[in-house]
């Protein structure tokens, strides 16, 4: 089974072939579906699904709101469009990586962090 990562990237290089057209919504769901299913056959949570559950609060601070409304909610309001927001989905999701391997290479291993 190929990882989230893994499964975002082949998305990203071929929307048509997952999920139709380049959507920021139709990826929320596709990836609702997949969590889903994954929980219906008993596949734990791995370390990068639970890394991309931190994905939702990082976009809110990123763009300073306080809301109910799904990272895709989130990404279409600033974005202006489905194929737009999807652009925009791996560009912000890129940058919330980043962030987080950045800092966690500078927390000292071994630490209560």
């Amino acid at each position: 089974m190929i990882s989230l990562y893994q499964l975002l990237q082949k998305i990203k290089e071929r929307p048509g072939m997952y999920i139709g057209y380049p959507s920021v919504s139709d990826l929320f769901m596709f990836l609702c579906g997949y969590r889903r299913a994954c929980q219906d056959m008993g596949i734990p949570l791995s370390d990068e699904e639970k890394e991309f559950h931190e994905f939702q609060p990082w976009l809110q601070k990123r763009f300073a709101i306080n809301t109910s409304a799904s990272w895709a909610k989130i990404i279409l309001l600033y974005s202006g469009n489905e194929t737009h927001g999807f652009e925009m989905f791996f560009d912000l999701f890129s940058e919330f990586l980043h962030e987080r391997h950045h800092l966690a290479e500078k927390i000292p291993k071994g630490s209560a962090y």
